[in-house]
């Protein structure tokens, strides 16, 4: 069978087919099909079940150029697969907001949907699972959003300023250049969806706050989006204390994957003892990630597979 449909611009089939045609050549793998290009003219071959799936991603990807979107990316076709795979959510749930390019953000595979609503609904939520999975990413893009929407007053992202047992006393320099490599990759994903010039001067007037753990001892946070990411290097000291900060009209998502911490041998992993103190508690909600939630390269998900299988072996 074939299907045919119809581009407006050069850019569109640009986008579309990705540099020297790779995103094309991902679709045609994953899908069975044929795509080429008739004047201005798109032409799929394939099977009726194959073109059922393949078609929506083709149209989802020309909607997201015409609405915007300057930018495709592998990552996205990644994750768009992913997605449509799963035949519950139509496109136009996907987007929870966009990137300063126009990229939109917005969850990809099933269990990263079940994050973002979860999200929504629950004024605790625990995201755990292996790297690539989008945790702090679609955590921070739901906290701007809700700043955006005037939901909270401000945002807050801390994490363990303690990893590798490394101790801040031996690492050079002043206090902010100790704790900043800690916090890089919450600024990136920051500046990511804000531009730059608001981002300093929500800042430098409180309105978000990137610090270290630590000092979150002794506050109340009312009216914020807080965000705990590396949670697995967490104590279990440090865990009960962030969770008691929570305040009136805040929301707050902690991230971590439990495989990973860097924590001394013998130390009880705090977000560990979390999931099997408050998993029962109404209010609060643990969403499990797993390998195929990972949009990144296929190659990092066939790795995370490969390592749960040697860590769990029948």
């Amino acid at each position: 069978m074939e299907k045919r449909i119809r581009l407006e611009t050069k850019e569109e089939a640009q986008a579309l087919f990705g540099p020297h045609d790779e995103f094309i050549k991902i679709i045609e793998k994953e899908f069975r099909v044929r795509i080429g290009l008739r004047e201005d003219y798109l032409r799929i071959n394939g099977t009726a079940t194959h073109l059922k799936k393949v078609v929506p991603i083709i149209e989802y990807i020309l909607n997201a150029v015409r609405s915007g979107q300057s930018q495709i990316s592998r990552q996205d076709i990644y994750g768009l697969i992913l997605n449509f795979k799963d035949k519950k959510t139509p496109a136009e749930n996907l987007t929870l907001t966009r990137a300063i390019t126009g990229k939109q953000i917005g969850p990809k595979t099933p269990g990263q949907r079940e994050y973002v609503e979860a999200i929504k609904k629950y004024d605790i939520v625990f995201g755990i699972g292996p790297a690539g999975t989008g945790k702090t990413y679609l955590a921070m893009a739901s906290a701007v959003e809700a700043l955006k929407n005037q939901q909270v007053r401000r945002i807050i992202l801390t994490r363990p300023a303690i990893e590798a047992g490394e101790s801040l006393g031996f690492l050079p320099g002043d206090m902010y250049e100790k704790i900043s490599p800690y916090l890089r990759p919450l600024y990136d994903a920051l500046y990511d969806m804000m531009e730059a010039e608001r981002i300093e001067k929500y800042l430098e007037t409180g309105i978000i706050e990137v610090a270290p753990l630590a000092y979150m001892r002794g506050r109340t946070l009312n009216d914020a989006f807080i965000i705990l990411d590396e949670a697995q290097n967490c104590t279990a000291e440090q865990m009960k204390m962030f969770l008691t900060r929570l305040g009136f009209d805040s929301k707050a998502v902690i991230t971590g994957d439990i495989t990973q911490s860097d924590l001394p041998d013998g130390k009880p992993v705090g977000l560990l003892q979390a999931k099997e103190i408050l998993q029962d508690i109404p209010g609060i909600k643990f969403i499990y990630f797993t390998g195929a939630d990972v949009v990144r390269h296929p190659l990092v998900q066939r790795i995370i597979e490969a390592y749960g299988k040697a860590s769990n072996p029948k």
